[in-house]
């Protein structure tokens, strides 16, 4: 078995290594559920960039975990308090049942590397996210993964997909509609 190891993600290099030229998918630079729709918008992407990197080297807390196969950079998890995800309140897909229950964290953004894949990383990953996140006083952590009943492009499942999180312990509270 290879060498796995999730950490916070503290090393902007590392973060940009996994993220390449594009900000992993779209030039998203995960700011997708940070950003209200018409403002991620009009942010150029170079913008997107920045703010990540100011959450990654200038926040008390880093905005997520990194994995590392063989001491390289191959993952990202996107994990934080659910406040600091405006899309997820304001989305009729992602809208909590209660918004103004504290503690509750929110994995919404996984990124595996082409090197990373076939490697168990996303577990890897969630086991770090979850950890992290009860490492900074998370009561509960909640995910949105994509349910389709096909096989989808490794792109389209940045949410993470159902067994992922069942595999991990994780419980279903609530199924949305896909729209």
């Amino acid at each position: 078995m290879r060498d796995l190891d999730v950490r916070p993600a503290t090393s902007w290099n590392d973060v940009e290594t996994v993220f390449g030229p594009h900000g992993a998918c779209s030039d998203c630079w995960c700011m997708w559920f940070r950003v209200p729709g018409p403002r991620f918008r009009a942010m150029p992407p170079q913008e997107r960039k920045e703010r990540l990197q100011s959450l990654v080297t200038g926040a008390e807390r880093p905005p997520g975990v990194l994995a590392y196969l063989e001491g390289a950079p191959v993952g990202w998890c996107a994990v934080a308090p659910r406040e600091e995800h405006v899309r997820l309140v304001r989305s009729h897909v992602t809208r909590p049942a209660d918004p103004d229950e504290t503690g509750v964290w929110s994995v919404t953004c996984f990124y595996v590397t082409r090197a990373g894949r076939g490697h168990g990383v996303p577990a890897a990953l969630l086991r770090g996210a979850t950890a992290f996140a009860a490492a900074h006083g998370a009561r509960a952590l909640e995910a949105y993964p994509k349910d389709t009943g096909t096989r989808l492009p490794a792109a389209d499942l940045y949410h993470g997909w159902p067994a992922l999180f069942e595999e991990a312990g994780f419980t279903e509270l609530t199924r949305r509609t896909p729209t």
